[in-house]
């Protein structure tokens, strides 16, 4: 006996429903990611679990090279890439994740930048995050270790001097290759922090770079050389907290957490 054939309804019935606040009841947060950055948003995974909290991710356009001038054309993409983070979420915080960028750009810029979109949101970035790290921990003397070129590793010492932190060390990986500074290992991160930071002038070590792998290691580096260690990650991570309210203290993700 073959089924009758199946008669689709004539009409589709619309169904009551109610809204809530939606995801990020607590804290919505955005990010603007490098389109070459394969570390950061592995690492705000881990750092960003709280219930309540919304983490949206946006990609601008970035050249594998990594110089002053690269970094300096991902002024024209803020914008609209900004955009791509619809205003309409409600943002409390949105960070744009390039140390580097940030430098050559400029803070205040990138601000300005950022917030002619989403003008009541806050925003930071790893360097601005860096420096207000520094503060909590009531750092002045550091150590800076960045994978980055010369030109741009001056830059950023010369940013943080200007902002009155003296980096009485600093070192590099010495890479201008995006993807290759993404597969610098862990444990030769870990093996720079302990060197550059043990040095008796060295009051803490900042890791720069998004795409360096240091959240692993920060809790071993600081119980190593018995000094705190912040990195550009860590750092964005807890400032975006603290600017949205949040007061949460990840596991293993270093000293600075506990700051406040």
């Amino acid at each position: 006996m073959q089924n009758a054939a199946f008669s689709p309804p004539s009409v589709i019935e619309t169904l009551a429903f109610e809204t809530d606040a939606g995801l990020g009841q607590q804290a919505r947060i955005g990010l603007i990611v490098l389109q070459t950055d394969q570390t950061i948003e592995h690492e705000f995974a881990r750092l960003f679990r709280g219930e309540g909290v919304a983490l949206y991710h946006a990609r601008i356009p970035n050249a594998m090279e990594v110089s002053p001038e690269t970094l300096r054309q991902m002024q024209a993409d803020l914008p609209r890439t900004a955009e791509l983070l619809p205003p309409s979420f409600g943002f409390d915080a949105i960070g744009y994740a390039c140390t580097s960028g940030a430098t050559m750009i400029g803070e205040a810029c990138v601000d300005e930048m950022i917030r002619a979109v989403h003008p009541g949101a806050r925003t930071s970035n790893p360097l601005t995050a860096c420096k207000a790290a520094l503060s909590a921990l009531g750092l002045r003397r550091i150590a800076l270790l960045t994978p980055y070129p010369p030109e741009v590793t001056l830059e950023m010492q010369a940013n943080l001097r200007t902002a009155g932190f003296e980096t009485v060390a600093v070192a590099s990986f010495n890479q201008s290759d995006d993807f290759t500074v993404a597969r610098i290992s862990a444990q030769s991160i870990l093996d720079a922090v302990a060197t550059i930071g043990a040095r008796d002038e060295v009051e803490g070590v900042f890791v720069s770079c998004t795409s360096l792998r240091a959240l692993d290691v920060i809790a071993e580096a600081e119980a190593r050389i018995g000094k705190p260690v912040i990195a550009s990650n860590q750092v964005l991570a807890w400032h975006l907290m603290r600017l949205a309210g949040l007061d949460g203290v990840p596991e293993g993700a270093g000293r600075l957490f506990a700051s406040g």
